[in-house]
């Protein structure tokens, strides 16, 4: 067995977690045992997600996106009540890594998804969340299919920018408004989760490709691979749940 605050310790050195200004608190955020056996990891705990891991027989519960987000409401009522009264209920801690799971150099969700999509990237700039790679001239359609491949789902493409891809951008789940500083370094497309009514604009204005493949669909791979990593570490077992969504 591991103690739950060894692996939350671990986890925190390990991503760096105090040295973000997040939307919300990174690490431990519901305590409901002392132990750390049976580890489940999801993108978001929401309470299909809570119910799947129950159902697991999970006493942990890794997520990307957790609770407690600034300008949230603080009464435990409602949907968030709900949850977390079913973690308690089931004996389940929530762990939650934002900003430093997208970040990691290793585990984050920037360089999983560029493995998925098999680019070899790198920061954009030091400390910077966006990824970049060249790329052999891919035309935006072919890009597009290779996307909807790797992450089962397809991707929205705004086209605007040069026949061939060769310098590619890309940073997951809602970080549309990135697209100028990719257009700043020269890339040619920039790949994000969702997409915004002035991103179309955006992109035309600045002669680039833009992919919005799910926020969902790009974030799924850095909660897995800090999940693998903790097992790894602690001798746990580990799952991951998808609860499919579309956005």
């Amino acid at each position: 067995m591991t103690p739950l605050h060894e692996a939350v310790a671990w986890c925190d050195r390990e991503l760096n977690a105090a040295g973000f200004s997040d939307y919300c608190p990174n690490g431990l955020q519901v305590e409901a045992g002392i132990q750390m056996t049976n580890l489940v990891s999801g993108v978001t705990a929401s309470q299909a997600l809570i119910d799947a891991a129950a159902e697991a027989g999970a006493d942990t519960l890794l997520v990307h996106h957790g609770y407690f987000w600034k300008g949230e409401a603080q009464p435990l009522t409602g949907i968030k009540g709900r949850r977390i009264a079913s973690l308690m209920r089931h004996g389940i801690s929530l762990i939650a890594y934002h900003l430093p799971l997208d970040a990691h150099p290793e585990w984050g969700n920037n360089r999983q998804l560029g493995e998925v999509l098999g680019l070899a990237g790198q920061p954009l700039a030091e400390d910077s969340l966006i990824w970049q790679a060249e790329l052999n001239g891919d035309a935006p359609a072919s890009l597009a299919a290779r996307i909807a491949d790797a992450l089962g789902r397809q991707p929205l493409l705004l086209a605007g920018g040069p026949d061939r891809i060769r310098h590619i951008a890309w940073c997951t789940g809602a970080a549309q408004g990135c697209i100028e500083q990719a257009a700043a370094a020269g890339c040619d497309a920039f790949i994000s989760g969702e997409v915004s009514e002035q991103t179309a604009h955006q992109a035309a204005e600045l002669g680039m490709h833009y992919f919005a493949a799910g926020h969902h669909a790009t974030e799924r791979y850095g909660v897995q691979a800090l999940g693998r990593a903790l097992a790894a570490q602690f001798g746990c077992s580990h799952r991951f749940i998808d609860i499919p969504n579309p956005v």
